[in-house]
C-alpha cells in the first residue's frame, strides 16, 4: 500500500509557506487552514517543528502578540527569503506534477 503520508510531508512546508503569505497568521489558524484545504489531522506537533525550522532558514519571523481570548499568541510573517523560496516551491511542485500527470496517463487513464 502507498504511504500517502510521505507524499504529504514533502509538500507541507511549501503549503505553510503560502498560507503565511497570504496574511499573519498564528499556529492553530494555519492548522485550521491545512485542515480545510485536505491536510487532515495535522497536529500541533507536526506542525511547530517545521515553523521552527522555517523560522531558523530565515523564510518566515514571528512575534509573540497579545490575544483578546488568552495567552501571547506567536504571530508568524514571510520574508524575502521565504518569498523567494514559496517561487521556487511552486515552480519545482508543478514541474513534477505535470510530468507524473503526463505518465500517468501514458496508459489510457485519465486524472
Amino acid at each position: 500500500m502507498f504511504d500517502k503520508s510521505q507524499l504529504m510531508r514533502g509538500t507541507l512546508e511549501g503549503c505553510i509557506l503560502k498560507i503565511i503569505s497570504l496574511k499573519e497568521t498564528y499556529g492553530y489558524e494555519i492548522i485550521e487552514q491545512l485542515d480545510q484545504h485536505g491536510f487532515k489531522g495535522i497536529k500541533e506537533g507536526t506542525l511547530y517543528p517545521l515553523l521552527v525550522r522555517l523560522n531558523r532558514k530565515e523564510l518566515i519571523k514571528s512575534e509573540m502578540r497579545p490575544s483578546s481570548l488568552g495567552p501571547k499568541r506567536k504571530y508568524y510573517q514571510i520574508t524575502k527569503d521565504g518569498l523567494d523560496m514559496l517561487q521556487s516551491f511552486e515552480d519545482s511542485f508543478y514541474d513534477i506534477y505535470n510530468t507524473v500527470l503526463h505518465i500517468l496517463k501514458e496508459d489510457g487513464h485519465e486524472e
